[in-house]
């Protein structure tokens, strides 16, 4: 999807070539690749909030202020093509608290390469940060408003078919969705949320918010004002002081309390931010430190407890002792791993074994159908014997077979009994799902049970779409390890040497709340509190009733096996946004959950806290209000602030258009099974290959139907492209000979020879 619609981009910019502005000068393409750069490496994906013109029919494309002349356009475009908008406005607004940031985005962009007369849909794009959750989109355009709602899956049997054109993730962190029917010359005013996660590393935190706009976006005229807005508040959740390290736009300094900044910038600019808005903030402080936010319900929540937060930083001292790590990487190497994945895995882990220390341990299980052992024991990570190991895996890295993980997951278990001083982590890295994954957990809670605190942490890792995350979220949660995921391939490197660098920085095991015992109707998240790194913090959040205590202390296992208590402040959390902040991954959690005990109470619970806080989940899904004559009263938006849950629109004035499921769902056994690669989807014939199937299924299948014509329809339909392309050269050539038009005439005809 991604190829074609950069494809479709630079298609659009051709038919752009079409405008005039009079004096003011024509709109440009992008400036030519330099001369040393490889083709192919330029991306018309966008970097920034855009919206595209849909174009089907070339002959539409003009100014629609200046009419001009314009040689005739034959034929349309199919696909078609995808015309940048020249953007009027822009404001930003990042609110940033704890590890997570909410991000909105208002601007205008007009129509500006439609002819007046015309009309014609308009598709806006969403590219997100760091694991980036689309929370709503409003778009408001000359007597008609659009705005993203979500229902409870089962609510959409009444409405129309979705179509991949409506909207949906055009990768995992790009987001589009098509306003229909949009007249040449409109202005569009569109405001988008979403959240996404600060990156954490060395002591701070980093926000990266894509704001680099393309130069053809600027308007043309000249006297058009344009003005650039961008608002920034950080709230650390601790008093402590916060230190800011860098950041990408002239920024003026407007707030600062404890632990608090205020931040604005606004200008009259001559061309669009070129650069993606980054600012990055420490907390002044070298030990482990954190604090507790409470938060009492709104008015029109469904759950009516209080709320808690509480948070653990691991401090900026450097000279932290470590844990000594014992861990065991299990590594699928199943048929569907083949290429990038598995070469991209095994990087990461030579790399990973080359930054072990000598006192450190591990062993390699790889698997498939069966499992193929670096070591029966755990080995010490010497240099001798980390060179083996990378000698090892390239030997045995081979992809091929099936995919059976509680082999491997028991054989890892095993080599782990007697360990010893050290955490020891189990590092599970699959594409796959399997049928006994429920069972898989069972194991590994039988495991817990006889050994306590000192059962090994599983950090799990999935690529691509085929595996049941949801699987590998409850594995890591039931064993207090962590989990991450590479939806696209380009990300498996990045995502996987980061999980790996947080296993192996742990700071602080074995973490518990003791008085959250003493609270009632207690719902944690995570169930099984995981341990501090030092590569990120350790955040704890749930719900109960009663009095919270006055005081609370954090315990835990420092690395020299001392025991460490931190007090920690209680703060009473007014002006944050705790619920929106904490969906994403309490809905996540609690969505592993109902996985896992097939509780149906679970996913209605689940239902209700996507749609009050707008994030997306297994049992909801997404659509779009078209709402005429009248402007919608709340948005998403403004849902989300105050609390309120959603309704199904019931108006003559409204129209639901539905956009694709976004769910990443429960896995695909099928696919696992043909060891189909991670992003894979059915291949798409060729028109004309099209073409030739539907007259064969339509004509030959009534004149030969006890024959292997349908089988050799299925044939071609797992041809590849170029054979595709070939076949559909020779008919076409057969067609001038008189051959299709012979085959219709004797074969195609009814009985009256009509």
């Amino acid at each position: 999807m991604a190829e074609d619609f950069e494809k479709a981009v630079e298609d659009g910019l051709r038919l752009s070539k079409r405008l005039y502005f009079g004096k003011d000068r024509a709109v440009a393409p992008p400036k030519p690749l330099p001369a040393m750069e490889k083709p192919g490496t330029h991306s018309c994906l966008p970097t920034a909030p855009m919206v595209y013109a849909v174009i089907y029919d070339p002959a539409m494309v003009d100014n629609p202020d200046i009419p001009s002349y314009q040689p005739h356009v034959h034929g349309r475009c199919d696909p078609p093509a995808l015309i940048p908008l020249q953007m009027h406005g822009v404001e930003l607004e990042v609110d940033c608290c704890l590890d997570m940031a909410l991000v909105r985005v208002v601007g205008s962009w007009r129509l500006h390469c439609v002819m007046g007369s015309r009309s014609c849909a308009c598709r806006v794009a969403i590219p997100m940060g760091e694991q980036g959750s689309i929370l709503g989109v409003e778009v408001e355009v000359s007597r008609k408003s659009y705005r993203t709602q979500l229902i409870k899956l089962e609510d959409n049997k009444d409405v129309e078919k979705p179509s991949s054109a409506d909207g949906g993730f055009l990768k995992s962190n790009i987001f589009t969705m098509t306003v229909p029917q949009i007249d040449g010359g409109s202005i569009l005013s569109i405001s988008m949320s979403w959240s996404q996660k600060l990156v954490y590393s060395d002591g701070q935190f980093t926000l990266n918010v894509p704001f680099t706009f393309p130069e053809y976006v600027t308007p043309v005229v000249k006297k058009i004002s344009k003005k650039e807005k961008i608002q920034l508040n950080v709230n650390a959740g601790t008093g402590n002081e916060v230190l800011c390290k860098t950041v990408s736009h002239p920024l003026k300094e407007v707030r600062r309390h404890a632990g608090k900044l205020g931040f604005f910038y606004e200008s009259e600019i001559y061309s669009w931010s070129s650069m993606d808005f980054s600012f990055s903030y420490a907390v002044s402080s070298r030990d482990i430190h954190g604090a507790v936010f409470l938060q009492s319900p709104s008015v029109h929540a469904f759950d009516q407890r209080e709320t808690f937060c509480v948070y653990l930083f691991p401090g900026n001292q450097q000279s932290r002792k470590a844990f000594r790590k014992e861990i065991v990487f299990v590594v699928d190497i199943s048929g569907s791993m083949r290429g990038k994945p598995l070469d991209d895995t095994r990087n990461v882990l030579s790399e990973a074994l080359s930054k072990l220390d000598p006192e450190d341990s591990f062993s390699i299980i790889a698997f498939n159908g069966e499992i193929y052992l670096f070591s029966t024991s755990m080995e010490v990570a010497t240099k001798e014997t980390v060179e083996r190991a990378i000698e090892w895996m390239s030997l045995n890295f081979i992809a091929g077979g099936g995919t059976n993980i509680l082999l491997p997951l028991n054989e890892a278990l095993e080599m782990l009994t007697n360990a010893r001083g050290s955490t020891p982590i189990i590092f599970l890295v699959t594409d796959g799902a399997v049928e006994d994954e429920r069972q898989i957990c069972d194991v590994v809670n039988n495991h817990i049970a006889e050994m306590g605190s000192k059962c090994p942490r599983i950090y799990t890792f999935g690529i691509g779409s085929f595996c049941n995350h949801y699987f590998l979220r409850m594995l890591a949660m039931i064993s207090r390890g962590q989990y991450d995921a590479a939806y696209d391939a380009d990300m498996v490197e990045a995502r996987l040497q980061k999980l790996f660098t947080r296993a192996s920085s742990l700071v602080l095991s074995n973490v518990t709340f003791d008085t959250l015992d003493t609270l009632d109707e207690v719902e944690v998240f995570p169930t099984q509190i995981p341990d501090l790194s030092s590569e990120g913090p350790l955040i704890v959040s749930g719900r109960y009733r009663g009095d919270f205590p006055k005081t609370f202390k954090a315990k835990g296992v420092l690395a020299d096996l001392n025991s460490s208590v931190i007090d920690l402040k209680i703060h009473n959390a007014k002006d944050v946004p705790l619920d929106r902040i904490l969906a994403k991954e309490q809905i996540e959690q609690l969505t592993a959950q109902a996985w896992f005990s097939e509780n149906k109470q679970l996913e209605e619970k689940i239902v209700k806290m996507s749609i009050q806080t707008g994030v997306i989940s297994e049992y909801t899904r997404m659509i779009v209000l078209e709402t005429i004559g009248m402007k919608v009263q709340d948005g998403p938006n403004e849902v989300a602030k105050k609390g309120r849950p959603q309704k199904m629109a019931d108006s003559e004035n409204q129209r639901v258009i539905p956009l694709q499921s976004m769910c990443i769902r429960f896995g695909n056994l099928t696919a696992t099974a043909d060891n189909i690669p991670p992003g894979c989807e059915e291949p798409k014939l060729p028109e004309a290959a099209e073409m030739i199937v539907k007259a064969a299924s339509s004509c030959c299948g009534n004149i030969f139907k006890h024959c292997c014509c349908m089988c050799c329809i299925q044939c071609c339909s797992r041809m590849n492209d170029q054979c595709a392309i070939l076949l559909a050269q020779i008919c076409t050539g057969l067609a001038c000979f008189g051959c299709l038009d012979c085959c219709v005439s004797l074969c195609c005809s009814d009985s009256d020879g009509r």
